[in-house]
C-alpha cells in the first residue's frame, strides 16, 4: 500500500503524529500540487484535473493506494470526484487551528495535525 500526499506540503515537513499516521497506509509518496492561478477558469481546472487524474490512474492501482489530497479547492473537489469515481480513497487532513496574539492588533496562527479523514462520497 502507498500513500500519496499530494499538497503543498512536502512530508518532510510532517510533524511525527502526521508521518505515523500517513505510515499506517504504507510508503509515503510526495506528489507536488500544481501551482494554479486565482484567474483560472473552470475549463483549466478541469483540463488539470483530468491529466492528473489520468497519471494517477496509469500509475496506481485503487486497492494499493490512498491519497491525501489538499490545496487549491476547485481543482481538489474536480480531482477527488474523478478519483473516487474510479474506486480511488481520498483523505484530507484535519488541523486545530491555534491563535496567539503577539502584539495588540497582531497574531500569528498556526495549524497543528489532528488526523486524517476520508473525503465524503456522494451523498
Amino acid at each position: 500500500m502507498t500513500f500519496i500526499n499530494i499538497s503543498n506540503h512536502p512530508s518532510v515537513y510532517w510533524d511525527e503524529k502526521q508521518l505515523s499516521e500517513a505510515g499506517q497506509y504504507g510508503e509515503i509518496i510526495d506528489m507536488p500540487f500544481p501551482a494554479i492561478s486565482a484567474m483560472a477558469g473552470e475549463e483549466q481546472i478541469a483540463d488539470l484535473s483530468g491529466t492528473f487524474a489520468e497519471i494517477i490512474i496509469e500509475k496506481y492501482n485503487p486497492d494499493d493506494a490512498v491519497f491525501h489530497i489538499m490545496g487549491e479547492l476547485c481543482f481538489t473537489f474536480a480531482l477527488v470526484s474523478r478519483l473516487q469515481s474510479k474506486g480511488y480513497v481520498c483523505m484530507a487532513s484535519t488541523t486545530e487551528r491555534i491563535v496567539e496574539e503577539t502584539f495588540p492588533g497582531r497574531k500569528e496562527v498556526y495549524f497543528q495535525f489532528v488526523k486524517f479523514r476520508e473525503y465524503l462520497k456522494n451523498l
